[in-house]
């Protein structure tokens, strides 16, 4: 799929995707991961992104990554695109774009650096040798100020950079970061549906969603509405999801960081559609009995409204 036609599968909702364990949570169910994307694509999902946070990327082995993005390729029709979550050391990125690469994905996303000491240069270089070393098309995940306006207004010109996933709370900097970039990018919410329509009047042309794993048929319809501008159908939308968006940024129980509730929520929320969830993996937690059972409350407004 050349790089065209990826941009133009991004102006719409890429699924990142959940990897479905086992009971004891060591193996992936990778049967069960097969039919979750069936029946998404069957609703209507066109791209596919594994191996990102809902996909527990931190959580994965090396190989683990490499077989779950050749179950995308594998379940998906041609026509779907899959964008492969990559990061780490450049060493471990480039090995992974090559194996992506050489099993059919069709572009990767390049995970927000995780490394304590970083030079604006290193990013710099860094991105840089990721493009330089595979023809995949690229998309620049955004989850913090390490990767600057400055920084993405350089990359922006290399040819197999695509697109970036802004997953910031910060309208502000994302209006003016769309203004400033030079490159012809695709800009993605990544901070789902609450915040689409405002992110779409802004400039974002497409926005990520967990959510999607098992409702995908609210998600597509306010993607729908956005496109149609229909704010006032937008807005309603928004408004039936958003209570379990706002459960999944939350701590949980006797924890002081912030989202830990964000991948059990979606999981959970796949057994409950009849998806294959299964547990999260360390140092991931499942969601407490009480957040479980708003869980339900939120899904059940989610599953009898209609759209």
């Amino acid at each position: 799929m050349g790089y065209r036609d990826i941009k133009q599968q991004l102006r719409g909702v890429p699924f990142t995707t959940a990897t479905p364990f086992g009971e004891d949570g060591s193996k992936i169910q990778h049967s069960k991961l097969h039919e979750n994307l069936q029946s998404l694509e069957r609703a209507g999902a066109q791209v596919f992104i594994p191996c990102g946070n809902t996909g527990e990327y931190y959580s994965l082995s090396h190989q683990e990554r490499i077989e779950v993005v050749g179950t995308h390729v594998e379940a998906t029709q041609d026509e779907s695109a899959v964008v492969a979550g990559v990061g780490g050391s450049t060493k471990t990125a480039v090995e992974l774009l090559s194996e992506y690469e050489r099993i059919g994905a069709d572009a990767a996303m390049v995970m927000y650096p995780r490394h304590t000491y970083i030079h604006e240069q290193g990013l710099v270089d860094y991105y840089t040798k990721l493009a330089e070393s595979t023809d995949l098309g690229l998309v620049l995940y955004k989850r913090g100020p390490l990767l600057s306006r400055k920084l993405i207004d350089e990359l922006s010109t290399i040819n197999n950079v695509i697109a970036v996933k802004y997953a910031v709370n910060n309208i502000k900097d994302f209006t003016q970061s769309v203004s400033d970039t030079t490159g012809d990018l695709v800009w993605l919410n990544g901070i789902a549906e609450r915040y689409a329509p405002a992110f779409a009047l802004e400039g974002a042309e497409g926005y990520t969603t967990g959510i999607g794993n098992f409702a995908p048929e609210p998600v597509l319809a306010l993607s729908n509405a956005i496109r149609n501008e229909d704010w006032a159908r937008a807005r309603h939308i928004r408004d039936i999801l958003r209570p379990y968006e706002d459960l999944r940024e939350e701590s949980g129980m006797n924890n002081p960081f912030t989202a830990a509730n964000n991948v059990p929520a979606v999981k959970y929320g796949m057994e409950l559609a009849g998806f294959h969830g299964g547990p999260v993996r360390s140092p991931l937690v499942q969601l407490s009995e009480k957040d479980k059972k708003r869980t339900r409350e939120y899904y059940e407004k989610i599953n009898s409204a209609t759209f």
